[in-house]
């Protein structure tokens, strides 16, 4: 993921974002991601939302784009200068979301979603560190077992022949041949932004 999310949260009644640092009995202390970084309790009464599990809906009614999975398109598209600030003109936010997600459902996804999308990008990649997805290395393919050396047919020692002697049968030469190896085998974000829902349809687990 491009930006860790999973402590970043919005809180009710709290205005920005929060990084979440440790719970007490009253709720859960938090730190702004503002500049002044400034810490305050949030309480148990406040609803916290985290970023990683919220969405943005698509015009397929089943289907959701995970916030880190947006985040991830606008850095690869914007970097962290983006062309639009939460008070640019409707249009605009309109055609910069249409950018990130074509299918983004417009009656589901508010303006102000959006505005509020804008603003929590530029929270988040002015205090977080962009992580560079890790690529898988592929596995090195396996070599070939060497071939057998051929063995060398032994000199045979000259004898001397005598009358009795029959003549002897040529000894067979081993042919080391060599088999070849077989070949390897080869919720969404209508905030106002919703949360995902935590159970999401997959395939049914083998007994």
């Amino acid at each position: 993921m491009p930006y860790d999310l999973k402590e970043i949260a919005a809180i009710s009644g709290m205005p920005g974002l929060f990084r979440l640092i440790s719970p007490t009995r009253a709720g859960v202390i938090v730190e702004s991601l503002a500049e002044t970084g400034k810490r305050s309790v949030a309480s148990a009464r406040n609803k916290v939302s985290l970023l990683q599990e919220i969405s943005i809906y698509t015009q397929d009614y089943d289907q959701t784009v995970p916030l880190t999975e947006v985040f991830e398109r606008i850095y690869q598209k914007f970097g962290t200068d983006l062309p639009v600030t939460n008070k640019s003109d409707d249009r605009d936010l309109a055609a910069f979301m249409g950018t990130i997600i074509p299918d983004y459902d417009r009656e589901r996804v508010y303006l102000s979603d959006i505005k509020k999308l804008v603003s929590w990008y530029k929270a988040v990649s002015a205090k977080l560190e962009y992580q560079a997805p890790v690529a898988e290395e592929a596995p090195a393919p396996a070599e070939a077992p060497a071939p057998a050396p051929e063995d060398k047919p032994k000199a045979k020692k000259k004898t001397a022949k005598t009358a009795d002697d029959s003549p002897t049968e040529e000894e067979a030469l081993s042919t080391a041949g060599i088999i070849p190896a077989e070949p390897e085998s080869t919720e969404p974000i209508n905030p106002e932004i919703t949360e995902e829902k935590s159970a999401k349809k997959g395939d049914k687990k083998q007994a």
